[in-house]
Protein backbone atom coordinates (compact mmCIF):
# COMPACT_ATOMS: atom_id res chain seq x y z
CA UNK A 1 0.00 0.00 0.00
CA UNK A 2 2.87 2.37 0.82
CA UNK A 3 4.32 1.86 -2.67
CA UNK A 4 0.94 2.59 -4.26
CA UNK A 5 0.56 5.82 -2.27
CA UNK A 6 4.12 6.93 -3.11
CA UNK A 7 3.90 6.39 -6.87
CA UNK A 8 0.18 7.19 -7.08
CA UNK A 9 0.64 10.60 -5.45
CA UNK A 10 3.70 11.34 -7.58
CA UNK A 11 2.02 10.54 -10.92
CA UNK A 12 -1.19 12.30 -9.87
CA UNK A 13 0.65 15.58 -9.28
CA UNK A 14 2.70 15.07 -12.45
CA UNK A 15 -0.58 14.73 -14.37
CA UNK A 16 -1.70 18.01 -12.78
CA UNK A 17 1.49 19.61 -14.26
CA UNK A 18 2.96 20.29 -10.82
CA UNK A 19 6.77 20.83 -11.19
CA UNK A 20 8.54 17.53 -10.77
CA UNK A 21 10.60 18.60 -7.74
CA UNK A 22 7.44 19.65 -5.90
CA UNK A 23 5.59 16.48 -6.98
CA UNK A 24 8.39 14.33 -5.58
CA UNK A 25 8.37 16.23 -2.28
CA UNK A 26 4.60 16.02 -1.85
CA UNK A 27 4.63 12.29 -2.69
CA UNK A 28 7.28 11.68 -0.03
CA UNK A 29 5.45 13.82 2.55
CA UNK A 30 2.06 12.14 1.97
CA UNK A 31 3.66 8.69 2.19
CA UNK A 32 5.54 9.59 5.38
CA UNK A 33 2.33 10.85 6.97
CA UNK A 34 0.56 7.59 6.04
CA UNK A 35 3.31 5.22 7.19
CA UNK A 36 4.16 4.77 10.85
CA UNK A 37 7.66 3.60 9.88
CA UNK A 38 8.75 6.81 8.16
CA UNK A 39 9.49 10.01 10.05
CA UNK A 40 8.65 13.35 8.44
CA UNK A 41 11.57 14.88 10.36
CA UNK A 42 13.92 12.27 8.91
CA UNK A 43 12.76 13.15 5.39
CA UNK A 44 13.16 16.89 5.95
CA UNK A 45 16.70 16.36 7.22
CA UNK A 46 17.47 14.25 4.16
CA UNK A 47 16.23 17.10 1.99
CA UNK A 48 19.12 19.23 3.24
CA UNK A 49 21.86 16.63 3.72
CA UNK A 50 21.36 15.19 0.21
CA UNK A 51 22.52 18.47 -1.34
CA UNK A 52 25.45 18.82 1.08
CA UNK A 53 27.78 16.91 -1.20
CA UNK A 54 31.15 18.01 -2.60
CA UNK A 55 30.70 16.12 -5.89
CA UNK A 56 27.25 17.69 -6.32
CA UNK A 57 28.80 21.16 -6.32
CA UNK A 58 30.05 20.41 -9.83
CA UNK A 59 26.53 20.79 -11.23
CA UNK A 60 25.90 24.53 -10.58
CA UNK A 61 29.44 25.35 -11.71
CA UNK A 62 29.12 23.37 -14.96
CA UNK A 63 25.76 25.07 -15.58
CA UNK A 64 27.34 28.49 -14.98
CA UNK A 65 30.30 27.67 -17.24
CA UNK A 66 27.91 26.58 -20.01
CA UNK A 67 25.85 29.77 -19.59
CA UNK A 68 28.96 31.95 -19.83
CA UNK A 69 30.28 30.16 -22.90
CA UNK A 70 26.87 30.17 -24.54
CA UNK A 71 26.69 33.95 -24.21
CA UNK A 72 30.37 34.39 -25.04
CA UNK A 73 30.12 33.74 -28.77
CA UNK A 74 32.03 30.46 -28.55
CA UNK A 75 29.59 28.61 -30.83
CA UNK A 76 30.36 31.04 -33.72
CA UNK A 77 34.04 30.26 -33.55
CA UNK A 78 33.47 26.52 -33.27
CA UNK A 79 31.18 26.57 -36.31
CA UNK A 80 33.72 28.47 -38.42
CA UNK A 81 36.31 25.81 -37.60
CA UNK A 82 33.95 22.90 -38.33
CA UNK A 83 32.89 24.55 -41.59
CA UNK A 84 36.51 24.62 -42.80
CA UNK A 85 36.63 20.82 -42.57
CA UNK A 86 33.21 19.81 -43.93
CA UNK A 87 31.57 22.93 -45.41
CA UNK A 88 32.62 22.13 -48.97
CA UNK A 89 30.92 18.72 -49.02
CA UNK A 90 27.27 17.86 -49.70
CA UNK A 91 25.29 18.91 -46.63
CA UNK A 92 28.35 20.74 -45.34
CA UNK A 93 26.39 23.28 -43.29
CA UNK A 94 24.34 20.51 -41.66
CA UNK A 95 27.44 18.48 -40.81
CA UNK A 96 29.23 21.58 -39.49
CA UNK A 97 26.21 22.23 -37.24
CA UNK A 98 26.45 18.70 -35.80
CA UNK A 99 30.21 19.00 -35.22
CA UNK A 100 29.66 22.37 -33.53
CA UNK A 101 27.04 20.75 -31.28
CA UNK A 102 29.53 18.01 -30.38
CA UNK A 103 32.17 20.60 -29.50
CA UNK A 104 29.73 22.63 -27.42
CA UNK A 105 28.38 19.48 -25.73
CA UNK A 106 31.91 18.79 -24.52
CA UNK A 107 31.83 22.22 -22.89
CA UNK A 108 28.34 22.71 -21.49
CA UNK A 109 27.22 19.30 -20.13
CA UNK A 110 23.61 20.19 -20.97
CA UNK A 111 21.32 19.26 -23.87
CA UNK A 112 19.05 22.35 -23.90
CA UNK A 113 22.05 24.68 -23.44
CA UNK A 114 23.69 23.11 -26.51
CA UNK A 115 20.54 23.56 -28.60
CA UNK A 116 20.10 27.17 -27.47
CA UNK A 117 23.73 28.16 -28.09
CA UNK A 118 24.16 26.41 -31.45
CA UNK A 119 20.60 26.64 -32.75
CA UNK A 120 20.32 30.37 -32.26
CA UNK A 121 23.06 30.80 -34.87
CA UNK A 122 22.79 27.71 -37.03
CA UNK A 123 19.04 27.40 -37.69
CA UNK A 124 18.77 30.85 -39.39
CA UNK A 125 22.09 30.23 -41.20
CA UNK A 126 20.96 26.83 -42.54
CA UNK A 127 17.59 28.25 -43.67
CA UNK A 128 19.43 31.07 -45.45
CA UNK A 129 21.49 28.41 -47.25
CA UNK A 130 18.31 26.73 -48.53
CA UNK A 131 17.86 24.02 -45.90
CA UNK A 132 14.35 23.10 -44.83
CA UNK A 133 13.62 24.74 -41.47
CA UNK A 134 12.03 21.57 -40.05
CA UNK A 135 15.12 19.50 -40.87
CA UNK A 136 17.52 22.18 -39.58
CA UNK A 137 15.70 22.52 -36.25
CA UNK A 138 15.26 18.77 -35.73
CA UNK A 139 18.94 18.26 -36.54
CA UNK A 140 20.10 20.78 -33.93
CA UNK A 141 17.61 19.47 -31.33
CA UNK A 142 18.83 15.90 -31.87
CA UNK A 143 22.52 16.81 -31.85
CA UNK A 144 21.86 18.72 -28.63
CA UNK A 145 21.19 15.37 -26.94
CA UNK A 146 24.94 14.84 -27.07
CA UNK A 147 25.16 17.49 -24.34
CA UNK A 148 24.54 14.81 -21.69
CA UNK A 149 26.39 11.94 -23.43
CA UNK A 150 29.75 13.54 -24.10
CA UNK A 151 31.67 14.53 -20.95
CA UNK A 152 31.35 16.61 -18.87
CA UNK A 153 27.73 15.57 -18.37
CA UNK A 154 25.47 16.70 -15.52
CA UNK A 155 23.44 13.42 -15.52
CA UNK A 156 26.71 11.48 -15.27
CA UNK A 157 27.54 13.41 -12.10
CA UNK A 158 24.08 12.57 -10.74
CA UNK A 159 24.41 8.88 -11.65
CA UNK A 160 27.86 8.73 -10.07
CA UNK A 161 26.52 10.16 -6.82
CA UNK A 162 23.36 8.00 -6.83
CA UNK A 163 25.22 4.75 -7.60
CA UNK A 164 28.43 5.64 -5.73
CA UNK A 165 30.46 5.16 -8.91
CA UNK A 166 33.44 7.15 -10.20
CA UNK A 167 32.35 10.29 -12.06
CA UNK A 168 35.72 10.33 -13.83
CA UNK A 169 35.14 6.78 -15.12
CA UNK A 170 31.68 7.78 -16.33
CA UNK A 171 33.16 10.73 -18.20
CA UNK A 172 35.68 8.39 -19.84
CA UNK A 173 32.94 5.89 -20.63
CA UNK A 174 30.87 8.54 -22.43
CA UNK A 175 33.54 9.54 -24.96
CA UNK A 176 33.16 6.76 -27.54
CA UNK A 177 29.34 6.48 -27.21
CA UNK A 178 29.07 10.24 -27.73
CA UNK A 179 31.34 10.15 -30.77
CA UNK A 180 29.43 7.15 -32.16
CA UNK A 181 26.03 8.83 -31.90
CA UNK A 182 27.45 12.11 -33.21
CA UNK A 183 28.91 10.18 -36.16
CA UNK A 184 25.57 8.50 -36.88
CA UNK A 185 23.76 11.86 -36.84
CA UNK A 186 26.46 13.20 -39.19
CA UNK A 187 25.91 10.24 -41.52
CA UNK A 188 22.15 10.76 -41.62
CA UNK A 189 22.64 14.52 -42.19
CA UNK A 190 24.84 13.69 -45.21
CA UNK A 191 22.41 11.08 -46.60
CA UNK A 192 19.40 13.40 -46.21
CA UNK A 193 21.29 16.39 -47.67
CA UNK A 194 22.40 14.34 -50.68
CA UNK A 195 18.82 13.21 -51.24
CA UNK A 196 17.52 16.79 -51.01
CA UNK A 197 20.36 18.27 -53.06
CA UNK A 198 21.83 20.47 -50.33
CA UNK A 199 25.20 21.34 -51.83
CA UNK A 200 28.29 22.45 -49.97
CA UNK A 201 30.23 25.67 -50.44
CA UNK A 202 32.31 24.12 -53.22
CA UNK A 203 35.40 25.87 -51.90
CA UNK A 204 38.65 23.92 -51.87
CA UNK A 205 40.41 23.18 -48.60
CA UNK A 206 42.68 26.00 -47.50
CA UNK A 207 45.35 25.76 -44.80
CA UNK A 208 45.19 29.53 -44.47
CA UNK A 209 41.47 29.41 -43.58
CA UNK A 210 42.09 26.46 -41.26
CA UNK A 211 44.79 28.34 -39.37
CA UNK A 212 42.57 31.43 -39.16
CA UNK A 213 39.64 29.38 -37.80
CA UNK A 214 41.93 27.55 -35.36
CA UNK A 215 43.32 30.85 -34.14
CA UNK A 216 39.81 32.22 -33.53
CA UNK A 217 38.62 29.03 -31.79
CA UNK A 218 41.78 28.08 -29.89
CA UNK A 219 40.58 29.32 -26.50
CA UNK A 220 37.25 27.51 -26.92
CA UNK A 221 38.95 24.26 -27.93
CA UNK A 222 41.07 24.31 -24.78
CA UNK A 223 38.03 24.04 -22.47
CA UNK A 224 37.40 20.27 -22.77
CA UNK A 225 41.15 19.63 -22.81
CA UNK A 226 41.61 21.52 -19.53
CA UNK A 227 38.57 19.91 -17.88
CA UNK A 228 39.11 16.30 -18.95
CA UNK A 229 42.91 16.44 -19.01
CA UNK A 230 42.96 17.82 -15.48
CA UNK A 231 40.56 15.16 -14.17
CA UNK A 232 42.30 12.19 -15.79
CA UNK A 233 45.73 13.59 -15.07
CA UNK A 234 44.86 13.58 -11.38
CA UNK A 235 45.36 17.33 -11.11
CA UNK A 236 41.85 18.08 -9.86
CA UNK A 237 38.48 16.48 -9.15
CA UNK A 238 35.37 16.91 -11.37
CA UNK A 239 34.05 19.55 -8.94
CA UNK A 240 37.31 21.50 -9.02
CA UNK A 241 37.31 21.12 -12.81
CA UNK A 242 33.86 22.76 -12.93
CA UNK A 243 35.13 25.73 -10.92
CA UNK A 244 38.17 26.07 -13.18
CA UNK A 245 35.84 25.94 -16.20
CA UNK A 246 33.88 28.91 -14.82
CA UNK A 247 37.01 30.98 -14.15
CA UNK A 248 38.46 30.11 -17.56
CA UNK A 249 35.17 30.86 -19.36
CA UNK A 250 34.89 34.24 -17.65
CA UNK A 251 38.49 35.14 -18.47
CA UNK A 252 38.20 34.12 -22.13
CA UNK A 253 34.78 35.71 -22.71
CA UNK A 254 35.52 38.99 -20.92
CA UNK A 255 39.21 39.64 -21.63
CA UNK A 256 40.18 37.66 -24.74
CA UNK A 257 37.01 37.47 -26.86
CA UNK A 258 35.58 40.59 -25.15
CA UNK A 259 32.09 39.28 -25.98
CA UNK A 260 30.73 39.63 -22.43
CA UNK A 261 30.60 42.93 -20.56
CA UNK A 262 30.35 43.47 -16.82
CA UNK A 263 26.69 44.47 -17.22
CA UNK A 264 25.92 41.04 -18.80
CA UNK A 265 27.02 39.08 -15.74
CA UNK A 266 23.84 39.72 -13.75
CA UNK A 267 21.64 37.98 -16.35
CA UNK A 268 24.16 35.14 -16.77
CA UNK A 269 24.40 34.44 -13.03
CA UNK A 270 20.62 34.75 -12.64
CA UNK A 271 19.90 32.22 -15.40
CA UNK A 272 22.51 29.79 -14.09
CA UNK A 273 21.16 30.16 -10.54
CA UNK A 274 17.59 29.44 -11.61
CA UNK A 275 18.68 26.32 -13.50
CA UNK A 276 20.84 25.15 -10.59
CA UNK A 277 18.15 25.71 -7.98
CA UNK A 278 15.61 23.73 -10.03
CA UNK A 279 17.99 20.77 -10.22
CA UNK A 280 18.97 20.98 -6.54
CA UNK A 281 15.31 21.00 -5.48
CA UNK A 282 14.76 17.88 -7.58
CA UNK A 283 17.84 16.26 -6.01
CA UNK A 284 16.65 17.04 -2.48
CA UNK A 285 13.08 15.82 -2.94
CA UNK A 286 14.20 12.84 -5.02
CA UNK A 287 16.48 11.82 -2.16
CA UNK A 288 13.48 11.75 0.18
CA UNK A 289 11.61 9.75 -2.46
CA UNK A 290 14.56 7.37 -2.79
CA UNK A 291 14.81 6.95 0.97
CA UNK A 292 11.25 5.66 1.06
CA UNK A 293 11.99 3.36 -1.88
CA UNK A 294 14.91 1.85 0.03
CA UNK A 295 12.98 1.49 3.29
CA UNK A 296 10.16 -0.29 1.47
CA UNK A 297 12.67 -2.49 -0.42
CA UNK A 298 11.17 -1.38 -3.73
CA UNK A 299 14.49 -1.63 -5.68
CA UNK A 300 14.81 -5.28 -4.70
CA UNK A 301 11.18 -5.88 -5.65
CA UNK A 302 11.86 -4.36 -9.09
CA UNK A 303 14.96 -6.52 -9.51
CA UNK A 304 13.00 -9.64 -8.60
CA UNK A 305 10.22 -8.59 -10.97
CA UNK A 306 12.57 -8.13 -13.92
CA UNK A 307 14.37 -11.40 -13.25
CA UNK A 308 11.09 -13.27 -12.83
CA UNK A 309 10.29 -12.42 -16.47
CA UNK A 310 13.68 -13.60 -17.73
CA UNK A 311 17.18 -14.16 -16.39
CA UNK A 312 18.64 -13.60 -19.86
CA UNK A 313 20.75 -10.44 -19.60
CA UNK A 314 19.86 -9.26 -23.14
CA UNK A 315 16.12 -9.54 -22.44
CA UNK A 316 16.49 -7.68 -19.13
CA UNK A 317 18.53 -4.88 -20.77
CA UNK A 318 15.88 -4.52 -23.49
CA UNK A 319 13.15 -4.26 -20.84
CA UNK A 320 15.15 -1.62 -18.96
CA UNK A 321 15.71 0.38 -22.15
CA UNK A 322 12.02 0.27 -23.08
CA UNK A 323 11.10 1.38 -19.56
CA UNK A 324 13.58 4.28 -19.68
CA UNK A 325 12.43 5.36 -23.15
CA UNK A 326 8.90 5.70 -21.79
CA UNK A 327 10.11 7.46 -18.63
CA UNK A 328 12.16 9.90 -20.74
CA UNK A 329 8.98 11.05 -22.49
CA UNK A 330 7.49 12.29 -19.23
CA UNK A 331 10.23 12.93 -16.66
CA UNK A 332 13.19 15.32 -16.76
CA UNK A 333 16.51 13.55 -17.28
CA UNK A 334 18.05 14.73 -14.00
CA UNK A 335 15.03 13.59 -12.01
CA UNK A 336 14.85 10.27 -13.89
CA UNK A 337 18.49 9.51 -13.09
CA UNK A 338 18.04 10.27 -9.39
CA UNK A 339 14.74 8.39 -9.04
CA UNK A 340 15.44 5.30 -11.12
CA UNK A 341 19.15 4.67 -10.53
CA UNK A 342 18.47 3.14 -7.06
CA UNK A 343 15.73 0.99 -8.65
CA UNK A 344 17.51 -0.23 -11.79
CA UNK A 345 21.13 -0.28 -10.60
CA UNK A 346 20.61 -3.49 -8.52
CA UNK A 347 18.97 -5.12 -11.55
CA UNK A 348 22.03 -4.34 -13.68
CA UNK A 349 24.34 -5.80 -11.03
CA UNK A 350 22.16 -8.94 -10.76
CA UNK A 351 22.65 -9.70 -14.47
CA UNK A 352 26.39 -9.04 -14.26
CA UNK A 353 26.39 -5.75 -16.15
CA UNK A 354 29.35 -3.43 -15.56
CA UNK A 355 28.02 -0.46 -13.54
CA UNK A 356 29.76 2.14 -15.73
CA UNK A 357 28.38 0.47 -18.86
CA UNK A 358 24.91 0.48 -17.31
CA UNK A 359 25.24 4.17 -16.37
CA UNK A 360 26.10 5.15 -19.94
CA UNK A 361 23.28 3.00 -21.39
CA UNK A 362 20.86 4.64 -18.96
CA UNK A 363 21.99 8.18 -19.81
CA UNK A 364 21.98 7.60 -23.58
CA UNK A 365 18.47 6.13 -23.34
CA UNK A 366 17.21 9.10 -21.34
CA UNK A 367 18.95 11.47 -23.79
CA UNK A 368 16.48 10.28 -26.43
CA UNK A 369 13.78 11.81 -24.22
CA UNK A 370 15.07 15.25 -25.25
CA UNK A 371 13.40 14.74 -28.65
CA UNK A 372 10.34 12.70 -27.68
CA UNK A 373 7.08 14.44 -26.71
CA UNK A 374 5.36 15.36 -24.53
CA UNK A 375 8.42 16.49 -22.53
CA UNK A 376 11.00 16.78 -25.34
CA UNK A 377 12.93 19.70 -23.84
CA UNK A 378 15.21 20.12 -26.86
CA UNK A 379 12.17 20.25 -29.12
CA UNK A 380 10.70 23.04 -26.99
CA UNK A 381 13.96 25.01 -27.22
CA UNK A 382 14.10 24.39 -30.98
CA UNK A 383 10.47 25.42 -31.33
CA UNK A 384 11.18 28.68 -29.56
CA UNK A 385 14.16 29.37 -31.83
CA UNK A 386 12.49 28.46 -35.14
CA UNK A 387 8.83 29.30 -34.53
CA UNK A 388 7.76 25.80 -35.60
CA UNK A 389 5.02 24.05 -33.61
CA UNK A 390 5.85 21.08 -31.41
CA UNK A 391 3.85 18.53 -33.49
CA UNK A 392 5.61 19.61 -36.69
CA UNK A 393 9.02 19.48 -35.03
CA UNK A 394 8.33 16.13 -33.34
CA UNK A 395 7.48 14.61 -36.72
CA UNK A 396 10.68 16.01 -38.25
CA UNK A 397 12.71 14.46 -35.39
CA UNK A 398 11.44 10.89 -36.01
CA UNK A 399 14.38 9.85 -38.27
CA UNK A 400 16.83 11.15 -35.65
CA UNK A 401 15.01 9.15 -32.97
CA UNK A 402 15.76 5.94 -34.88
CA UNK A 403 19.35 7.01 -35.63
CA UNK A 404 20.10 7.55 -31.92
CA UNK A 405 18.18 4.39 -31.01
CA UNK A 406 20.43 2.40 -33.38
CA UNK A 407 23.48 3.92 -31.68
CA UNK A 408 22.03 3.00 -28.29
CA UNK A 409 21.59 -0.62 -29.43
CA UNK A 410 25.27 -0.79 -30.43
CA UNK A 411 26.35 0.74 -27.10
CA UNK A 412 24.17 -1.71 -25.15
CA UNK A 413 25.42 -4.88 -26.91
CA UNK A 414 29.09 -3.84 -27.26
CA UNK A 415 30.35 -2.97 -23.74
CA UNK A 416 33.82 -2.12 -25.05
CA UNK A 417 32.43 1.02 -26.64
CA UNK A 418 32.01 2.24 -23.07
CA UNK A 419 34.80 0.43 -21.27
CA UNK A 420 37.69 0.75 -23.75
CA UNK A 421 39.39 3.66 -21.96
CA UNK A 422 38.80 2.35 -18.40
Amino acid sequence: MTTFILFGTFFLFMALTVPIGIALGIAGLVTAMYSANISVTFLSQGLVTSTDNFALMAIPFFILAGEIMGKGGISNRLFDLANVFVGRYTGGFAMAAVITSMFFAAISGSGPATVAAVGGIMIPAMVAEGYDKKFATALIASAGSLGIILPPSIPMVLFGISANESIGDLFLGGILPGLLIGGLILLWAYIYSKKQGYAGTGESFSFKKLLQALNKAKWSLLVPIIILGGIYGGIFTPTEAAVIAVVYALFVSMFLHKSIKLKDLHAIFRNASLSSVAILIIIGTANAFGTILSMERIPQAFADGFLSVSENSVVVIIMIIIMLLIIGCFIDTAAAVIIFTPILYPVALEIGMNPIHFGIVMIVTLAIGFITPPLGVNLFVGSGLSGLSMPVLAKAAIPFFFVILFGLALIAVIPQLTLLFL
